[in-house]
Order: C-alpha cells, then sequence, then structure tokens
C-alpha cells in the first residue's frame, strides 16, 4: 500500500505544474482511476486516523496552538505580530487581527483531518493578511453518520462566540464535504437563531448529496478524482445513515438560502460535482443572497489545495484574499461588495 501511494504522489505530482489543457487533465483521469487508487489511498489507507496533531513546519511567523473543543480535537492558527514584521509580512491589516476562519476540511464525511490541510489553514491565514484560522477534526464516518459533523461545526462555531469573537468577524471556510457543511451549519444557525457569521467560503461544495446534477454525468468520464467508477464516495455514502438524504442539513442544495450571508463559491470546470456549485449559486441569488460563483476553467476538485504550484489556484487563493479582506472593509464601512 505505501508503494502504491508512493507511486500515485509521484505520477500526481508530474502532472499538476503542467495542467494547462484537456490532455494533461485526461492524464490525471487516467493516474487516479488506475486500479481505483483513489479508494486505496484516501479511503483504505487509515483514513479515520487524524493528522490534526502532525508537527507541521509553519514559518516562524505563524503560531499554532492544539485545543480540544470539548472532545474535538483542533488547531487555531494565528500570526505572531513581532515576527511577521520582522520578516517584513507588511501585507498584515489591522482590522485583520480579530478575524478568524473557522475551516472545515472536506474528504467526504469519511476522512479525517490530514496533513494537507495544515497547509490549507496557512493558505487561509494568508490570504486573509493575518487572520486566525480555527481548524476542526470532526467525527467522520461510517462511525459517526449524519448529523455529528454538523454537531461538532456548530460546537466549534459556539466556542468561538463562547471567546469572545464577534460573529460579524467570523467566516465559514470549506471545501468538498466541508464547503456543504459550511452552508449546513449557516442554515442551522439562522433557522436556530443564532448569531450568523460574515460570510462563507465554499469550494467545489458538496451541497446535494443525492448526486442528482447533470454534471454527474456530463463529467463522469473526464473528472480525475470521481469520475470512471460508480463506487467513489459519492454514490455510497454511509455518513447519510438513516437521514434523509435531502435534509438541508445534509444537502444544503433542498433548503433555503435565505438570509445566507456573503458567499464566494469556487468550482472546477470538469467535476462531476459542478452541479451541485452551479445550482447552490442560482437558488441563493435568486433568494437575495449576495453571492459569486467562480468557474475555473479545466481544473479538478478542490484545486486549490495546489497552492503556488499552479496558477489556477493561485487565482484562486487571490480571489479568496480579496473575499476576505471585502468582507473586513464592508463591516467597517457596509460597502457593497463585488
Amino acid at each position: 500500500m505505501a508503494e502504491e501511494e508512493k507511486k500515485l504522489r509521484l505520477a500526481v505530482k508530474s502532472v499538476i505544474p503542467k495542467i494547462k489543457n484537456a490532455n494533461n487533465i485526461n492524464r490525471m483521469v487516467a493516474l487516479f482511476n488506475k486500479e481505483n487508487w483513489l479508494k486505496k489511498v484516501l479511503v483504505e489507507n487509515r483514513r479515520n486516523v487524524s493528522e490534526i496533531d502532525k508537527v507541521v513546519k509553519y514559518p516562524d511567523y505563524m503560531d499554532i496552538k492544539r485545543i480540544w473543543i470539548d472532545n474535538i480535537p483542533a488547531q487555531l492558527l494565528s500570526y505572531k505580530r513581532s515576527a511577521a514584521e520582522i520578516h517584513k509580512k507588511n501585507f498584515i491589516l489591522p482590522e485583520s487581527e480579530d478575524w478568524i476562519v473557522l475551516q472545515l476540511h472536506g474528504g467526504g464525511y469519511l476522512n479525517a483531518f490530514k496533513k494537507h490541510y495544515h497547509n490549507m489553514a496557512g493558505f487561509y491565514a494568508e490570504a486573509g493578511h493575518g487572520l486566525q484560522v480555527l481548524s476542526i477534526d470532526y467525527r467522520v464516518a461510517p462511525e459517526n453518520p449524519h448529523p455529528a459533523a454538523l454537531e461538532d461545526a456548530l460546537r466549534a462555531y459556539q466556542w468561538m462566540l463562547d471567546a469572545a469573537y464577534e460573529p460579524n468577524h467570523i467566516v465559514i471556510a470549506g471545501d468538498s464535504a466541508g464547503g456543504g457543511l459550511s452552508m449546513s451549519l449557516v442554515a442551522y444557525l439562522r433557522d436556530h437563531k443564532m448569531p450568523l457569521p460574515a460570510g462563507i467560503v465554499a469550494m467545489s461544495p458538496w451541497t446535494d448529496v443525492t448526486a442528482s446534477g447533470a454534471s454527474y454525468d456530463e463529467h463522469y468520464d473526464d473528472d480525475p478524482v470521481f469520475g470512471g467508477t460508480k463506487e467513489s464516495l459519492i454514490y455510497n455514502n454511509p455518513y447519510i445513515g438513516e437521514s434523509d438524504p435531502k435534509d438541508p442539513y445534509l444537502s444544503p442544495l433542498f433548503g433555503s438560502f435565505e438570509g445566507f450571508p456573503p458567499m464566494l463559491i469556487q468550482v472546477g470546470e470538469r467535476e462531476m460535482l459542478f452541479s451541485d456549485s452551479e445550482r447552490a449559486y442560482k437558488k441563493a441569488k435568486e433568494q437575495g443572497v449576495e453571492v459569486k460563483l467562480s468557474v475555473y476553467e479545466n481544473m479538478f476538485h478542490v484545486f486549490q489545495i495546489a497552492g503556488n504550484m499552479m496558477d489556477e489556484s493561485k487565482a484562486a487563493w487571490n480571489e479568496i484574499s480579496h473575499f476576505l479582506v471585502a468582507l473586513e472593509r464592508r463591516n467597517k464601512s457596509e460597502e457593497v461588495m463585488d
């Protein structure tokens, strides 16, 4: 298993920097689908073993604290102002200091917090010009079906409120299942008359666990992550458990977005989950939400994880930075976001 994982990583590493056209995307499709590597690496290989406590080398101007929120492992990432100044990180905005992102990781509700999400936390901190990032390792299936992840996300949000973070200084951010979970959390907060966050960042959000969108068929053959098989977690997911898959707290697409804060939704053009983003965007827009959908040409599911390795992922993080800064400045001036 370790040898297969090593081969996959080396192969993908050679392809990612070169993804500029359909031929290279097709190569990635072939690599991921060969011998069902995705299932082997992401699901069977210690999928429920958390890596949130892994030792990660962050820049020395970042500070990491391991914490527990009740029984939920978590980490709080923040900037050391003096060290950042030494490194001439003059992009830090004073208004960012009291802002925080709640990071809800992806993994189809089956995979625990993995090491690459530490990198994502750092990207959020830099995109927000020095804001804090709270990452949680919420419970996953099949051991913990719905609504376990939502309950843990809610507890993390309540922890931030109890820690005196202003709700209008909180941004909920997630990718894939974490993106859908972000929307479900905000729907729950709204329905239960709790204070809402300032905004939502959703990367390739999984908003429809019934897999009913047209893109599930349209991109079946060219999605490098989920394509080419009906055995993937988007078709057979134990997190649903006994719940109705159209429960808005599980599939936010089937609920209402009315009253939501501003949302930024990013999605790759060649995703099977493309419809999840497109339909959520259209519905939210119709219900009066300030929402932007950005479609990245030829990109795959959660391509933002590539960080600085690709022009497209760099552009996505720059867009997230603009969104976060606009939220911060809007909080002061109530300017309309573009």
